[in-house]
């Protein structure tokens, strides 16, 4: 393998070049390039409920998000190497038109005139989503590469710092713009709202940037990008679906798209050691920033897009904070994210040094993630916040440093592939990390909810205790179907104790009223589904009219049945109804009393049944009262096991999720200290300084 070791010829040292003024103006261009590409990723994933639910696709729900990250991803380090090739000016605006496309074709999707396209709209949003991410990686791997273009080493941290706030200044906006378009405008404006933005910074770039050409002459290696392609989109399809529940790990396909990508690591390794400007030089493993920085990046790229996934899900289950607001939720953590980015890139500048605010960020990180394990049910909303900004504060360094670290350790002509490869190692550590927390997570969660269901069921007796022991033992044996969607958000204590009293009035009116609509609204309660089987038999087996008609009914159906006999004059015919052991002893007793004689006699029966008719009127109130009450104190008592049983249910879900999340930050304090121990490898390095008095004469050139 040739290395280009030596300066290519008439390269162009644009740092010293180009002015100030023209150097905000292609900033400013780039930072609208990369705020685009930073926004994607959070304003989609607002309207996507809307969006299934328009396109009918539910099916494909998740795919429209990994699509994207597919091609992102596995495009990244291809981008890096054909800006050092061609110039970084013609790809970044390659990879804007190609992004803007995209967005416009998934605006369109679902529409009439592209008809079944694809097989539907779904499928042409899931399309045109990784149209977007092939233009999606030309922004975010050629952005940070034009710093190093376009400043000198002692400017470099803080610019890079701006372009981290952006990425946290997009989790900020993307959730509440993407909102907003969705409920009052339509969903297609979450996709249509790129092009303005996307224009302008095409102009900015096609009238002020230059071609920044590294200078570098060679053929382009189309075989390596073929196979990095090869080895990166089976991995993280196989770590998506495999994360996802679609396929068991252990399943055919699963294992045969880990080993298709594992092939194509081998024969990617081997043509990169052949050819003459490879898309990653194996060579800048040999330069310990790289290589170390490399391993960091990996880290922190899995430690914090776990942070953010995970932080959200505890706001949504735990919190109580509703799925829309989760995003907004989490911007503490992006305060603290971007303070962390622009201040330690400021003060990079003035000390000359970045590896020891590397170091000082991950002790930062690696104490928000310690402060994060430490989360439990009933932490107060302050205090989640206090280690949002800590975490943001650690992990915001990251942004930045490493970035400029490993553009200090290469020759400026390598800078495109170095920083791409920088990017492309953190990205598969966001994907890997994802994987293997959601695989934690899922294990954890139905493991913590069988013992919560246990600790709960130990605190109560009776139907309740024997309700969630059932539900506990169901939930180790993987009957979802007795132990229900323990994955649903828990409803909050108050909430349920509200819709409980309410469903109490409506049975209480029910019953003693016979009210239509509060028996409707009892029947269709879906509390009911929570209560124990009797309860549940109760409840739905409420009369129509409620009990007193009941009762009142049953008396006249009684009288009709005994005037029918006394009327008869038939004496077998009372004697027979006063042995029905259904009737009331009382009533029982004066039938048998009755002389056979009297039946015959028109006047004596009517007298007799005059005095039946008494009896039973006086007995029909007192039954009525009585036969209500036990109905109503039966019914209630069932609600109230159901309240009891709710309300446990929330509390072990609420707790399984709590101590399920707050092990993943247990374990990513492993990854922080990995990522502190792989900096600590890295050289120290001094960041270039001007001499004293040194100015660079400005020239305008390429424009």
């Amino acid at each position: 393998m040739s290395a280009h070791t030596a300066e290519p010829e008439g390269r162009i040292d644009y740092a010293k070049t180009l002015d100030l003024p023209t150097k905000r103006l292609i900033l400013l261009g780039v930072l609208l390039g990369l705020f685009l590409s930073a926004l994607d990723q959070t304003i989609v994933s607002t309207a996507l409920p809307r969006i299934t639910q328009e396109l009918n696709g539910l099916s494909l729900y998740s795919w429209v998000t990994t699509a994207y990250l597919l091609t992102n991803t596995a495009l990244v380090p291809i981008y890096g190497k054909l800006s050092d090739l061609y110039g970084r000016k013609p790809i970044l605006m390659i990879g804007i038109v190609i992004f803007l496309i995209g967005s416009a074709l998934c605006g369109l999707s679902g529409e009439p005139f592209l008809g079944n396209l694809f097989g539907g709209g779904m499928m042409q949003l899931v399309v045109f989503r990784g149209l977007q991410g092939v233009g999606a990686a030309a922004l975010g791997s050629v952005a940070f590469a034009i710093i190093a273009d376009l400043f000198e080493p002692v400017d470099r941290p803080r610019y890079q710092g701006l372009f981290g706030a952006v990425f946290g200044l997009s989790s900020v906006i993307g959730p509440l713009l993407g909102g907003f378009l969705t409920d009052q405008v339509s969903w297609r404006w979450v996709f249509y709202v790129n092009l303005p933005i996307g224009l302008i910074a095409l102009a900015f770039i096609a009238s002020k940037m230059p071609r920044l050409a590294s200078g570098l002459k060679a053929k382009v290696d189309w075989l390596g990008a073929f196979l990095i392609l090869v080895f990166a989109v089976p991995l993280l399809l196989a770590l998506t679906w495999g994360a996802d529940g679609n396929y068991a790990w252990g399943s055919p396909q699963i294992l045969g798209l880990f080993a298709l990508s594992a092939v194509s690591l081998i024969a990617f390794l081997f043509v990169e050691s052949r050819h003459e400007s490879p898309i990653l030089p194996l060579t800048l493993f040999k330069n310990p920033t790289f290589a170390w920085g490399a391993l960091a990046r990996f880290m922190i790229g899995a430690g914090f897009l776990g942070a953010i996934l995970f932080l959200s899900l505890y706001l949504v289950q735990v919190q109580g904070v509703s799925a829309t607001k989760a995003g907004t939720a989490t911007i503490p953590l992006t305060v603290g994210l971007i303070i962390g980015a622009i201040g330690s890139g400021q003060i990079a500048s003035r000390m000359g040094r970045y590896k020891p605010l590397m170091l000082i960020g991950l002790i930062a990180a690696g104490l928000g993630f310690f402060a994060l394990s430490t989360l439990n049910a009933d932490s107060s909303y302050g205090s989640v916040v206090f280690r949002m900004v800590l975490l943001g504060l650690g992990l915001g360094p990251a942004l930045p440093l490493y970035t400029t670290a490993l553009q200090l350790a290469v020759k400026p002509w390598e800078i495109g592939v170095a920083t791409s490869a920088g990017q492309f190692f953190q990205q598969m550590g966001s994907t890997i990390g994802t994987a293997i927390f959601g695989a934690i997570l899922t294990a954890g969660v139905s493991s913590n909810l069988a013992t919560q269901f246990a600790a709960q069921a130990a605190s109560n007796q009776g139907t309740v205790a024997t309700t969630l022991q059932k539900i506990s033992d169901d939930i180790k044996s993987g009957n979802s179907k007795t132990s229900g969607d323990r994955s649903a958000t828990p409803e909050k204590p108050e909430d349920i104790q509200a819709r409980f009293a309410t469903l109490r009035e409506n049975l209480t009116r029910a019953i003693q009223t016979g009210d239509q609509q509060a028996l409707s609204a009892v029947k269709n309660d879906p509390f009911i589904k929570t209560l124990p089987e009797n309860a549940r038999t109760q409840l739905t087996g409420i009369p129509e009219g409620g009990v007193p008609a009941q009762v009142k009914a049953g008396f006249a159906q009684t009288y009709a049945t005994v005037e029918q006999a006394v009327n008869s004059g038939d004496a077998a015919q009372v004697q027979a109804l006063a042995g029905n052991t259904q009737l009331p002893q009382a009533l029982r007793d004066n039938l048998a009393q009755i002389p056979a004689p009297a039946l015959a006699s028109p006047q004596a029966r009517a007298q007799i049944l005059a005095g039946i008719k008494q009896g039973l009127d006086q007995g029909e109130a007192q039954a009525e009262q009585q036969a209500t009450q036990q109905a109503l104190s039966a019914a209630l008592s069932g609600v109230n096991d159901g309240e009891k049983i709710t309300l446990a249910s929330a509390r072990a879900a609420k707790v399984a999720f709590a101590d399920t999340i707050s092990s993943i930050y247990r374990y990513s304090i492993v990854v922080a200290a990995l990522a502190f121990l792989a900096t600590l490898m890295m050289p120290n390095l001094e960041i270039p300084r001007r001499a004293k008095g040194e100015r660079a004469q400005p020239a305008h050139v390429e424009i």
